[in-house]
C-alpha cells in the first residue's frame, strides 16, 4: 500500500483491509508515522510519540488502524498529559484515561498526543508551549480548537479519525475549519473518567474528528457508554449507530439561523454554506424554514457560558499548581488573565449562571416540539489567520502590570467581558448551545470558501438524537459528498 491508497481509505475502510490480510498493522503505522514526518513539521499537529506495538492491538472493530489522542482530557499512562500548559509538560498520567482504553480495546494504534490551547480554553489552536498548529488547507490560518491538533492531523491524511473532546465547540470548530466530520455527543454518552464523572457540569464530553460519516458512527458505537465512577448510566440507542447509516431519517422539519446577538453579521460564506445545505435538504424531501428570531437568549448564553468557563479556567490553574508546584509564570498571560476573571466571579453568579442553564434547555426543548433539528452555519466567518487573537501590545502591557500587582480581578470590572465575547465568540457564535444544554450536535464539512477554505454547517438534535443526526448526515454525504476534497498541504 502507498500513501494515496492510505489516504483514501477511512478508519473503518483500513481495518477492513487488516482483517482481510491485505495490509498489516505495521505497514499502516508506517505510512501514518512517514505522513507525520513529512508533513507535521509545517503543520505541527503532533506534540508528543508515543512508542506503539502494532503486534499488540487488540481484536476489534478498528484493529491495527493507526489514532491519534487529544493531549487534554485523554490520558496515557506513564505519559504526560501537558494540557497545552508548560506547568504540565512535564507530570505523567498514572492510569489510561476510559476513552484512552475504549480505543485501545477497538483495536486502534495509538503512536502521538496532539497539540491543544492551554487547558483548552480557546477556539484556536495556539499554545506557548508547543507553537501553533496550521491548518492544512492554507497555512496561514488556525484549524480551530481546542482539538485543532487532532484535526490538522486527519485533514492532512496523518491517520483518518482522531480524538478530540467538547466543551464548548472543540470538536465541531476545528472539524469545521478542517473540512472534517465532528459529532458532539450528548451530555454522559461517552466517558469523562477515571479522574472525574464529568466535566464543566457535563458540558464537555469525548469523541472524535473524522473524514466520513461511517468513521464516526463506529467511533460512537466503540466509546459510548457509562462507567462505574460516572454520575449516571446513560441511555443507550437500541440498535448500533453504524445501523443508522442506511436508515432513511423520514421527512423532517429544520429550523434554519444565521444571524446571532454575538454576530448579527455573519459573513457572506457562512450564508452560502448554509444555503446550500437548505436547497439540498428540500431536494432530498425535508421541510426547511428559516427562523425569524434564534430559538433562545443567545447573548444571555453566551455571558453564561464564558462567566462558568473563566471559574474552571481559575479553577484548572491551581489544580494545575497543587499538582506540579508551579508558579504564575508557569502560564500564558490570557490563561492567567481569564482565571483573574474567574476569580473575581461571586459564588451566587457562578450558580446563578449554572442554574440558567436549565431555562436555556427549556427554551430549546420548547423548539424541539415543533421541529427535529436546528441548523446553523459551524462557523460565523471563514477560519481566521494565525495570530489574529493576540492581544495588542497595549493590552498586553496594561494585563501584565494588573497580574503583576496582582489587580487583574479588576478587569471584571471594565467591559472585557464583552469585548472577550465580541472577539473570541463572534467567529463561533453557534456551538455553545449544544454544550450548555447537553443536546448532540454535528458539523458536516459541506462548503468551502471561494478561496478554498472549508466551512462547515451545523445540526442540533433533541435529548439522544445522536441516531437521528448519523442518518441525516449520511445522507448529507451522499448528496453533498466530501470525501474526495484533499488539504493541500
Amino acid at each position: 500500500m502507498n500513501f494515496e491508497e492510505y489516504r483514501a481509505q477511512d478508519a473503518t475502510g483500513l481495518a477492513q483491509l487488516v482483517a482481510e490480510k491485505q495490509v498489516t498493522a505495521d505497514e499502516l503505522l508506517a505510512l501514518a508515522r512517514a505522513r507525520a514526518a513529512e508533513v507535521n513539521p509545517r503543520i505541527n499537529a503532533i506534540v508528543r510519540d508515543i512508542p506503539a506495538t502494532p503486534a499488540d492491538a487488540a481484536a476489534g472493530p478498528f484493529t491495527g488502524v493507526p489514532f491519534l489522542i487529544k493531549d487534554l482530557a485523554q490520558d496515557y499512562a506513564g505519559l504526560p498529559s501537558s494540557r497545552g500548559s508548560r506547568a504540565l509538560v512535564s507530570t505523567p498520567a498514572t492510569e489510561h484515561a476510559t476513552i484512552v482504553q475504549r480505543w485501545i480495546d477497538a483495536g486502534l494504534v495509538i503512536f502521538g498526543k496532539t497539540n491543544t490551547p492551554e487547558f483548552g480554553a480557546k477556539g484556536i489552536t495556539e499554545p506557548d508551549v508547543w507553537g501553533p498548529t496550521r491548518n492544512p488547507w492554507n497555512l496561514s490560518r488556525t484549524p480551530g480548537g481546542s482539538s485543532g491538533g487532532s484535526a490538522a492531523a486527519v485533514a492532512a491524511g496523518i491517520v483518518p479519525c482522531a480524538g478530540a473532546n467538547d466543551g464548548g465547540g472543540s470538536i465541531r470548530i476545528p472539524a469545521a475549519c478542517c473540512g472534517l466530520v465532528g459529532l458532539k455527543p450528548g451530555r454522559g454518552l461517552t466517558p469523562m473518567g477515571p479522574e472525574t464523572g464529568e466535566s464543566m457540569h457535563g458540558s464537555a464530553v469525548q469523541g472524535v474528528v473524522s473524514r466520513t460519516v461511517r468513521d464516526t458512527a463506529a467511533m460512537l458505537d466503540a466509546i459510548s457508554g457509562g462507567e462505574p465512577w460516572g454520575p449516571f448510566s446513560p441511555g443507550m440507542p437500541k440498535a448500533p449507530f453504524v445501523s443508522c447509516l442506511e436508515e432513511d431519517p423520514g421527512r423532517l422539519r429544520i429550523g434554519v439561523r444565521v444571524p446571532t446577538a454575538i454576530n448579527p453579521s455573519p459573513h457572506r460564506e457562512a450564508f452560502a454554506a448554509v444555503e446550500a445545505t437548505v436547497q439540498t435538504l428540500t431536494d432530498l424531501g425535508h421541510h426547511v424554514e428559516e427562523l425569524p428570531q434564534a430559538p433562545f437568549d443567545d447573548a444571555a448564553l453566551a455571558r453564561d457560558f464564558l462567566l462558568t468557563w473563566f471559574v474552571y479556567t481559575a479553577w484548572e490553574l491551581d489544580e494545575a499548581k497543587r499538582l506540579t508546584g508551579a508558579g504564575d509564570d508557569a502560564f500564558e498571560r490570557d490563561t492567567r488573565i481569564l482565571a483573574a476573571i474567574g476569580r473575581a466571579t461571586s459564588s451566587v453568579d457562578y450558580v446563578d449562571a449554572v442554574q440558567r442553564r436549565h431555562e436555556h434547555t427549556r427554551r430549546l426543548t420548547t423548539y424541539f416540539e415543533s421541529y427535529d433539528l436546528l441548523l446553523t452555519p459551524t462557523l460565523a466567518t471563514p477560519p481566521p489567520a494565525i495570530g489574529e487573537f493576540a492581544l495588542p501590545l497595549a493590552l498586553q502591557k496594561a494585563s501584565d502590570l494588573l497580574l503583576k500587582t496582582r489587580t487583574a480581578h479588576l478587569l471584571r470590572l471594565t467591559n472585557i467581558v464583552d469585548d472577550i465575547v465580541d472577539k473570541n465568540l463572534g467567529w463561533v457564535p453557534y456551538t455553545q448551545l449544544a454544550n450548555l444544554t447537553g443536546r448532540p450536535a454535528i458539523s458536516l464539512p459541506v462548503h468551502w470558501t471561494a478561496e478554498g477554505l472549508p466551512l462547515g454547517v451545523q445540526f442540533v438534535a433533541p435529548l439522544a438524537g445522536e441516531s437521528l443526526l448519523i442518518r441525516v448526515a449520511a445522507q448529507l454525504e451522499q448528496a453533498m459528498p466530501w470525501r474526495d476534497r484533499v488539504a493541500p498541504v
